[in-house]
């Protein structure tokens, strides 16, 4: 299960990275042209928030069912003062989990805007704050922080 729960983990965090940068593209375009809110914007919004929910319900039940967590939590003492197990066991999920509620956030608060201009201007700003976290988290494989391929296959 552990081996499932990683790949679909690794697959669903570019469809959320790719849905993230497009509405933030969209939002951004739509904000600066003073476009309409159109039906396919609120979809892409829809999408994304989507999309990262269930990555962030994937990685929560990573989480709590990594070998590399569990050693962590037992041995916090020890493990604390190695930067992998610290990024995994606190930053990663932290950071995640605050972009995630800022996408649901500029999402519902998006949806809710009275005029066109607002929603793209709070879906922007909510989803280009938490589109600069999730890049921060991200194990990329050049990263210092912890380094990980750009894919897990079994």
């Amino acid at each position: 299960m552990y081996l499932i729960l990683i790949f679909l983990h690794s697959v669903i965090r570019w469809l959320v990275f790719a849905s993230l940068i497009y509405a933030t593209y969209r939002g951004a375009k739509g904000w600066l042209t003073k476009a309409s809110f159109s039906k396919t914007d609120d979809a892409v919004r829809h999408i994304t928030a989507t999309f990262s929910h269930i990555q962030l319900m994937v990685g929560y039940i990573l989480y709590f069912n990594s070998p590399f967590i569990a050693y962590f939590l037992s041995h916090f003492r020890e493990a604390i003062k190695q930067f992998e197990f610290m990024f995994f066991g606190m930053i990663h999920i932290s950071l995640m989990s605050i972009a995630i509620v800022l996408i649901t956030i500029g999402s519902s608060a998006a949806k809710r805007q009275e005029t066109d201009l607002d929603k793209f201007k709070t879906m922007t700003i909510f989803y280009s704050i938490a589109l600069l976290l999730i890049l921060i988290a991200i194990p990329w494989p050049f990263s210092p922080l912890a380094a990980r391929p750009y894919m897990r296959i079994f």
